[in-house]
């Protein structure tokens, strides 16, 4: 068992880092919000009262954080991770940020002498509680095999997908078209209720036919449809629309830097920003339905 860093202890943090403890680690964490850090006790992780103190002794640092901005923080600053971390300590950020941030942040880390993977999630709060989760990791082969004992903890599907910097591009990729996804699903629903189809129905035979996607067959997007689902308990999020609006934004950026076409992706952004500035950013993202459908969600 080893001595692990962890920076971030959100909504994904928290439990990610809890599965660790459970399997024997000793987990350091280190939060900025007060609340998260007596979470993080409670868990069973040792609270840290500074990024230094988290990566005191630790072979490994991981950190899961918001923005490209968070992560560039975190990692650069004065007492960052690339000045507190043990000599050849494994860096692990399991952020979804831009590829921009990433270059950077795993150059830096690189200079230093460090190796420093980029494996960004998908699942969700739920994949992190169980242990579920996706685990899509960019970084070279040493570092995907000494991270894959950790990964085998938080995750049931994990995937080397390249070089270090491919995670990151290929997890963009993939939340770029599950915003499209959830913008269809919304609009099929929507127009068969508006025809007078049975909405309940009508979903139990698209789920089964041609016309199906994950948003509409894992969220059912409406009451009623998928059991558990964030619409059965007023749209409160696993997933928000403003992370949702967050991703496709990095989406956009990415396509810009490739000089690549996605004029989907682009509306799909110009909806959940719009969606996000009429007050419902906190929402799942799956409300997105009732917005589309001209039926603001309270």
């Amino acid at each position: 068992m080893s001595t692990i860093g962890f920076i971030g202890i959100g909504n994904m943090g928290l439990p990610m880092s809890a599965n660790l403890v459970k399997a024997g680690h000793t987990v350091r964490a280190f939060d900025i919000v007060p609340k998260h850090m007596t979470q993080a006790e409670e868990a069973g992780c040792v609270a840290a009262g500074s990024i230094a103190e988290a990566c005191a002794g630790a072979e490994t640092v991981i950190s899961i954080l918001p923005e490209g901005e968070h992560v560039r923080d975190v990692y650069l600053s004065d007492g960052g991770v690339l000045d507190s971390a043990e000599a050849g300590a494994l860096l692990i950020d399991m952020s979804t940020i831009d590829l921009a941030s990433v270059r950077e942040v795993q150059g830096a880390a690189n200079a230093r002498g460090f190796e420093m993977l980029d494996a960004p999630v998908s699942r969700g709060t739920k994949g992190a509680r169980e242990g579920t989760l996706v685990i899509i990791a960019g970084a070279t082969e040493e570092g995907f095999a000494r991270a894959k004992p950790y990964f085998d903890i938080l995750g049931t599907d994990i995937f080397h997908t390249g070089e270090p910097g491919a995670g990151c591009a290929t997890k963009i990729c993939n939340n770029m078209m599950m915003g499209i996804n959830f913008i269809c699903a919304s609009e099929g629903l929507m127009l068969a209720k508006h025809i007078g189809l049975d909405v309940e129905k009508f979903f139990e035979i698209v789920s089964k036919s041609s016309g199906a996607n994950w948003p509409l067959v894992g969220y059912g997007m409406l009451p009623g449809m998928v059991e558990g689902s964030p619409a059965e308990n007023n749209y409160e999020p696993g997933f928000t629309a403003t992370m949702m609006r967050k991703d496709l934004r990095l989406s956009q950026q990415a396509a810009q830097m490739a000089g690549a076409s996605t004029p989907l992706g682009a509306q799909a952004h110009a909806i959940f920003s719009l969606y996000c500035k009429s007050g419902y950013s906190e929402l799942d993202v799956s409300s997105i339905v009732r917005f589309i459908g001209g039926e603001l969600t309270e």
